[in-house]
């Protein structure tokens, strides 16, 4: 089987963030695959594909340019020949679409997001037909896709797009007298609300908060939002909020932390807090997506997205109790290795693509039904 795996773009993180494991997975099942991607971003992402083995193809344009999107990426799969389009979000998913209505070539869609654009929304409905399979990347994305997309039932599958290693580096317990470390990984993107994590921080300082230790909090990541939170930064005089900037190497910058957080306004699985837990840090997080399950008391809080004042006062419960928070990292790396075992990882994704071999094969049988036909007019004229 020939595989078009297609993304809006290589940016580091987001959805080509997992793209190596899943094509781990294709693989064993004997797949061919290569990606392509509509746009580059930053392109950081571009090492671990090639450290995958994966092969890739950038298309030099923009992220509006659509129409020069899609005949790109026609050419280039004219070129590729796939027996199946797999693709990633809406501007992928509505171009491989298109593409494989034009040649005859099975789509399957991934769905990452817990909340869409309502203009997205409205082309996604309206294209549900045109997709032989939608995979949700988690239970919480499984249901809203099943109640918002509404495709067949028999077209919706889920693959849980995290699989925990436990070879993976696991963080040091606080230990009385240390500077208690928090820390968050992702863009610097208003979706991720590290805004409303400074406001809270700021919050805490105003109304005069006293930690049970000193305290530092690590963002790691870049986007176009760094030089308002450098300014919300500074103007809050938080002199222990550090942009840390893109990390190459995630999971040890998590190794380093006492305490995870994501104050999201939006997710769907949250592939970052959920290696967090596995680097058995207890995680305070907004209730979104797959977070609202997958967080506990057990191991952190939940809070309302956006919201600064109970992020705040969650923020104080554990700051307060540092003692507490290795105890809950070791609850919390117990449920996920459990939950998202590479075992799991690996059947969830070989169902989807068992379904897929049949979709092709039957594929294969209606194309060779079309050439047949049309070969008879030929004839006949």
């Amino acid at each position: 089987m020939r595989i078009a795996y297609l993304i809006n773009s290589v940016e580091g993180g987001g959805a080509a963030l997992p793209v190596p494991a899943v094509a781990g997975v294709m693989r064993a099942h004997g797949a061919n695959l290569r990606v392509f991607a509509l746009t580059e971003r930053d392109g950081r992402a571009l090492p671990a594909f090639e450290a995958a083995g994966l092969a890739s193809a950038v298309r030099g344009g923009g992220e509006r340019d659509h129409l020069a999107a899609l005949l790109w990426l026609d050419r280039q799969l004219a070129d590729f020949r796939p027996d199946v389009i797999w693709t990633s979000l809406t501007r992928a998913t509505l171009l491989g679409q298109a593409v494989g209505r034009r040649r005859h070539i099975p789509v399957v869609s991934w769905q990452h997001a817990a909340y869409l654009k309502p203009a997205n929304l409205a082309l996604l409905r309206a294209a549900r037909h045109n997709s032989a399979l939608w995979v949700a990347d988690s239970r919480c994305v499984l249901q809203l896709t099943a109640e918002r997309l509404r495709p067949p039932p028999d077209r919706l599958l889920l693959w849980s797009l995290f699989a925990a290693d436990p070879a993976a580096p696991v963080a040091a317990a606080w230990r009385p007298g240390e500077r208690l470390r928090l820390g968050s990984l992702g863009r610097l993107h208003s979706v991720k609300g590290y805004d409303v994590l400074v406001a809270a921080l700021a919050r805490l300082q105003a109304e005069g908060f006293r930690p049970a230790c000193p305290f530092q909090v690590a963002i790691a990541g870049e986007g176009d939002q760094r030089p308002a939170l450098e300014a919300q930064i500074r103007e809050a005089g938080l002199d222990n909020v550090v942009l840390a900037g893109f990390t190459e190497r995630p999971l040890d910058f998590l190794a380093g932390l006492h305490l995870y957080l994501q104050p999201s306004r939006s997710e769907g699985l949250c592939i970052a807090a959920h290696q967090a837990m596995q680097a058995a840090l207890p995680v305070i997080a907004s209730s979104a997506g797959e977070l609202a399950f997958s967080v506990t008391p057990q191991v952190g809080g939940v809070v309302p997205p956006g919201a600064a004042g109970p992020l705040a006062d969650a923020l104080a419960a554990l700051l307060s109790r540092p003692d507490l928070l290795a105890g809950m990292g070791r609850t919390a790396r117990t449920w996920a290795l459990a939950r998202f075992s590479a075992e799991a990882f690996h059947e969830a994704g070989t169902a989807v693509l068992d379904r897929l071999d049949t979709i092709v094969r039957n594929q294969g049988g209606r194309s060779a039904r079309r050439s047949a036909d049309r070969s008879d007019t030929a004839g006949a004229l």
